[in-house]
């Protein structure tokens, strides 16, 4: 008989607003909130400052354990926009939800200016999809506020040799970034980046070769969520990708992520409790 899943972490949790993420012990479930005109699913609030705090508390109500607000769509030739367009769309929207949670809260965005603004509103993490790797001040910002950070490994516009090759080059890149600036390694969150830059069957190899980024000792957060290979497989519209991505999700769980990136909480955190109950023999229902 298989050993339930067990990793060795470089610190055994993340403590943040009060909550503790103790990595290993379960799947943690982060809902997204898109504050953008042209989010690739369909669920951008697009300046709604009261639907942003409708949706961050559906979210906690659902279970929830953190949020995620972001104002640039991050998806294929999406329109560029600049950091003072990225604060115009996100500080009304990220005050509101921060007065109307207490979950930890992470900016998704890749400015270091934009992180900077959004840590003094509130903002508990900071989530660049470059990996530090897009605004040499990013690390610092980082490092001086003492915030726990996701890194996610982009592979848009990077030769490909081997998928998982790839994705710990990327995030070699990274942690020397972190390591050079003072961030705490204790307070790295990686993200593999499903979605960002590979082929569907680039995309299913990585959630098959997760168990291969274990030495790294960091927690990983994996975000599925609606993402067009889920599409490309099923044939079905964004909107209609539930299904599809319960079943990505319990993958990327069987595999180690620590961290699931959703839109849909309630039903994302049912596939990760049957999923974790699986291979992490782990049958709490909190």
């Amino acid at each position: 008989m298989n050993a339930p899943l067990s990793r060795d972490y470089r610190t055994p949790c993340l403590e943040v607003r009060g909550r503790r993420f103790e990595w290993g012990a379960r799947t943690f479930v982060m809902g997204v909130i898109n504050v953008t005109p042209d989010s690739f699913s369909g669920d951008g609030t697009s300046g709604d400052v009261a639907a942003a705090v409708e949706l961050a508390r559906t979210m906690e109500a659902a279970g929830a354990d953190m949020l995620d607000i972001g104002a640039e769509s991050t998806r294929p030739n999406a329109e560029p926009i600049d950091a003072r367009e990225e604060l115009r769309r996100l500080m009304p929207s990220l005050e509101a939800v921060r007065s109307a949670t207490e979950l930890p809260l992470s900016v998704d965005t890749y400015r270091a200016h934009v992180a900077v603004e959004a840590l003094g509103a509130g903002a508990d993490l900071v989530n660049d999809v470059s990996g530090l790797r897009a605004e040499e001040a990013m690390a610092g910002v980082v490092a001086q506020a003492g915030v726990g950070l996701v890194a996610m490994h982009n592979q848009r516009g990077r030769p490909f040799h081997d998928v998982i090759g790839d994705i710990r080059a990327g995030f070699a890149e990274t942690l020397q970034l972190a390591g050079e600036a003072g961030i705490d390694p204790g307070l790295v969150i990686l993200d593999p980046g499903y979605g960002f830059g590979w082929r569907p069957e680039q995309n299913m190899e990585m959630l098959r070769r997760l168990p291969e980024l274990h030495d790294l000792r960091l927690p990983l957060l994996v975000g599925v969520s609606r993402k067009s290979t889920i599409g490309f497989i099923t044939g079905k519209p964004v909107d209609a990708r539930l299904a599809g991505t319960a079943s990505a999700v319990a993958l990327a769980v069987a595999g180690g992520a620590d961290i699931v990136r959703v839109h849909d909480v309630a039903e994302m955190l049912d596939a990760a409790r049957v999923a974790d109950a699986a291979v992490r023999a782990n049958w709490r229902s909190e």
